[in-house]
């Protein structure tokens, strides 16, 4: 494994389980340092991570005041930050629009989208003083298609990658990158919540036909991070086995 990312550092929301432990632990196998923020640590483990992270930091994306402290701390630990990596986020219930709960939409929004905003306004700052550094917003395809009984989710995600567009522009020049990479269905702990009929109707989709394993987010996400991706910003990769093509 090349250590392209030997020295670097970053953080990771959301990375005590699935997609962002799998992107966590890629950055780790790269050379990265990485500090964890989650709302629970409970069931991580460093021995079945594969990993031992330089910080858990216990946060809520969703509070500015939580955010400021987990990024002081972080840099205490870090000594400053080359990769932010906003992975957290929640799906919400499976309900019509018209029947979806206004808190539920409050919370999905606050989180997926208001999250992100949150973070990522209190990384730019030193990252455009030091003149480098890389965002990555992990979205969704539903951000791209919209999914009906999600609608929450998928304004959100959809606005995650407008959001990637509009602020990659603003710091264009700047040193930092700004890009999202957008999973289809991903074989998550998610999965036993699930029908198998419902993992069969929507890995149908996907041309190549199967799920997105983690690792296929995690390395998608560690070339995005690389300098090896020199001269892209404000987009977003799919991670979709074919199933986009726009």
């Amino acid at each position: 494994m090349e250590k392209n990312l030997s020295g670097q550092t970053a953080v990771v929301t959301g990375g005590a389980r699935g997609i962002g432990l799998g992107i966590a632990r890629e950055l780790d196998r790269r050379g990265c340092r990485v500090a964890l923020w989650d709302l629970a640590f409970e069931l991580f483990n460093p021995e079945t991570a594969g990993f031992e992270p330089a910080l858990l930091q216990k946060v809520n994306i969703a509070d500015w005041d939580s955010v400021q402290q987990a990024y002081a701390e972080s840099v205490k630990v870090l000594g400053h930050v080359d990769i932010f990596v906003n992975n957290a986020g929640i799906n919400g219930p499976v309900v019509d629009t018209w029947e979806y709960p206004l808190e539920a939409w409050d919370k999905v929004l606050a989180v997926n989208l208001t999250g992100v905003f949150y973070c990522t306004r209190t990384v730019v700052p030193d990252m455009r003083a030091r003149k480098t550094g890389r965002i990555i917003n992990i979205a969704s395809m539903a951000g791209k298609e919209g999914n009906p009984g999600i609608c929450a989710y998928a304004a959100a995600k959809g606005g995650l990658i407008a959001f990637t567009k509009g602020i990659a522009r603003e710091l264009a020049g700047s040193g930092v990158f700004v890009n999202a990479v957008a999973p289809a269905m991903t074989e998550t702990e998610l999965f036993k919540q699930m029908t198998p009929e419902h993992i069969k109707t929507m890995t149908a989709k996907i041309p190549m036909g199967r799920a997105v394993q983690i690792e296929d987010v995690a390395k998608l996400v560690a070339w995005v991070a690389s300098p090896d991706c020199s001269f892209t910003t404000g987009f977003t990769f799919d991670v979709s086995g074919g199933r986009a093509v726009y």
